[in-house]
């Protein structure tokens, strides 16, 4: 089932246009990567997709148009920047509570219903989900989120964005300045999150990993889409190799 569908997408800041008739999708419990260089606008077109930004073009989510980024939350998509955008002078388990304001704020179901479960039981087994997925959260719990490591903050952002319970997750370079053997724990969260049957989005510099990560790619260059296919032949692909994976054809993900 397709979960998130983009045709033709054009986007940007002002009159300073950044995508150019972007087309792409993300199947239910599919890992798809968008890699590029810097400026290619990977960012801008999570920022779009979320409806972050004016956009052109066709965006449907679970086979519905898309609207602002109220909507996606209440339907189920989540973004995760790159900059985490925690609240570093609240706890972990506060920043977590955060995560779940859209189903604390949805009063009703379409049609008048009201909602079925006590929105603070529903929460508490949320919040146990998390901290099985992330033990190390429950340890530091209480603990102020601007005082964790760089590996943790992501942890807590990636919980923060479960707490909502996504068919989407949108990660922006959730690699970002992480020690190599963390990113290794943060791509395998990632990777069983998919098989929770989760719709993903990735974002990511470091190509290799990406591709070794999803099912399906795009390489974004000057906002446009200039290759895309199954990772396995992106990582085979010439001019994939030359420009953003070396020449090192064989390389494996650590771990």
């Amino acid at each position: 089932m397709t979960v998130l569908s983009v045709e033709n997408l054009s986007a940007g800041y002002g009159k300073a246009e950044v995508l150019h008739g972007v087309t792409l999708s993300v199947d239910q419990a599919q890992i798809v990567a968008i890699v590029g260089p810097n400026g290619a606008g990977k960012s801008t077109l999570m920022h779009a997709v979320m409806g972050l930004l004016p956009r052109q073009g066709q965006v449907s989510f679970i086979g519905q148009a898309a609207g602002e980024v109220g909507w996606m939350v209440r339907h189920g998509a989540v973004l995760v920047p790159e900059t985490r955008a925690l609240f570093t002078d609240m706890t972990v388990q506060d920043n977590l509570m955060l995560g779940g304001f859209a189903r604390w704020s949805q009063r009703s179901r379409p049609g008048g219903r009201q909602a079925e479960s006590p929105p603070r039981l529903d929460l508490a087994a949320s919040m146990a989900d998390v901290f099985e997925v992330f033990p190390r959260l429950a340890e530091r719990r209480r603990q102020l989120a601007g005082t964790l490591s760089g590996g943790e903050r992501q942890m807590l952002a990636l919980g923060r964005a479960l707490m909502g319970q996504p068919k989407l997750l949108l990660l922006d370079e959730p690699s970002l300045g992480l020690a190599p053997k963390i990113v290794v724990d943060i791509f395998r969260v990632i990777s069983a999150l998919r098989d929770r049957g989760i719709a993903i989005l990735l974002v990511e510099q470091n190509a290799r990993a990406a591709l070794l990560l999803a099912e399906y790619g795009y390489v974004l260059e000057m906002g446009r889409v200039a290759l895309h296919g199954p990772c396995v032949d992106l990582a085979s692909d010439v001019r994939v190799i030359e420009t953003y994976l070396g020449r090192k054809r064989d390389a494996r993900l650590p771990g």
